[in-house]
């Protein structure tokens, strides 16, 4: 199937995205040996819904939007398959927390109840753990 997308939205190199780059050329043909779409289309897909709040329907969408006709059922069979190789790239690329940190709590108000909302953050403003209780001492 000729494909001519043009996937402006995540960095490629070499025709693949970066995420996907530490993979040699011989382990990405036959990774996407016996699928019906290029290699790019769905990396693009995986990419979309991992790295947005996005749901499969949501993904066909932006695809379909491309000129892309794909099924929702075929992008998370996609995910299944290529999605926790994708996810440990985004983890590894993630921002490592610092050594210095702080505790955070605020009281809130939720349907008339009040809890208490516990913040973990960083020197660098990144959220390390989130943590709500009815009880301050719980």
């Amino acid at each position: 199937m000729a494909c001519n997308v043009i996937i402006r939205d995540c960095q490629v190199m070499d025709g693949l995205p970066v995420m996907w780059h530490d993979v040699t050329m011989k382990n990405t043909k036959l990774l996407f040996k016996k699928h019906r779409y290029p290699p790019e289309i769905i990396q693009y897909a995986v990419w979309l819904y991992f790295a947005f709040p996005l749901s499969f329907r949501d993904v066909e969408l932006l695809l379909h939007q491309r000129g892309i006709r794909v099924s929702h059922e075929a992008i998370r069979s996609w995910c299944d398959k290529f999605g926790p190789h994708f996810a440990h790239q985004l983890r590894k690329r993630h921002q490592k927390p610092t050594n210095k940190w702080h505790l955070d709590e605020v009281f809130v108000t939720i349907n008339g109840h009040r809890y208490y909302l516990w913040r973990a953050v960083d020197s660098e403003g990144m959220v390390l753990e989130i943590l709500l209780q009815t009880r301050r001492n719980a």
